[in-house]
């Protein structure tokens, strides 16, 4: 006669299968013990170089703040080559060899925007440009202020095209940017300039509506009433 089977219960069969788990477990660890240490150590080496990496960086923009508040009397003051390429006989190392030797660091970033500044008001635009078009920040105003960089100096060049194009992304980096108003007025003076007058008018007319209150607005207005 067959004996009749025990009745397992639900405990019995959860601890079973833990116990069960555990020796798989066991068993695959030991099987490979050499390539799971191989890859442990590996994600430790990964971590220990991002920890690594970002204390650098953190240390580099320090070090780039810094150096970007020894020029930024010069600059204040108008001293714009000393102030791009640094004061000879000095510490002070200029904007150019901040951006450069800081690239990819928050001031960094930054001291690219001051280098075109000073590089532009000295005359020097196509090195100027260099520095605008290679800010590459995540601070929406510099951004900003980099792209109308940009547009300036396509206006100076005589593109007008890509200046307007470049002073309305400029205007729409961030709403938050109290240059707005002027430069959606620049892009929508350059359109119509480069005969994209549809342009112009959808610029002004967004002038009028958006910046009720901007200097530029009644410039608009005016400009506005010419081409209706």
């Amino acid at each position: 006669m067959v004996a009749k089977p025990k009745k397992i219960s639900k405990k019995e069969i959860q601890e079973d299968a833990v116990v069960t788990g555990y020796y798989k477990s066991k068993e695959f660890f030991e099987e490979n013990q050499k390539q799971i240490f191989i890859v442990l150590g590996a994600i430790a080496v990964i971590v220990v170089a991002v920890g690594f990496y970002i204390t650098r960086m953190e240390t580099q923009n320090q070090e780039a703040a810094a150096e970007i508040a020894k020029v930024l009397p010069l600059y204040d003051q108008g001293s714009y080559v000393e102030a791009a390429d640094g004061r000879e006989g000095t510490e002070i190392a200029g904007f150019r060899f901040i951006a450069d030797e800081y690239s990819g660091t928050q001031q960094g970033e930054i001291a690219k925007v001051y280098a075109g500044n000073a590089l532009y008001y000295a005359g020097k635009y196509d090195e100027a440009l260099e520095y605008y078009e290679d800010y590459s920040g995540n601070d929406p105003l510099f951004a900003s202020t980099a792209l109308a960089g940009e547009a300036v100096i396509h206006e100076v060049k005589g593109d007008v095209a890509k200046a307007a194009s470049l002073f309305e992304d400029a205007a729409e980096k961030t709403s938050e940017n109290p240059m707005n108003a002027y430069y959606y007025l620049h892009a929508a003076l350059n359109y119509n300039k480069a005969g994209n007058t549809t342009k112009a008018k959808t610029i002004y007319k967004k002038l009028q509506s958006d910046f009720k209150t901007a200097q530029e607005t009644r410039e608009a207005e005016k400009y506005l009433s010419g081409l209706e």
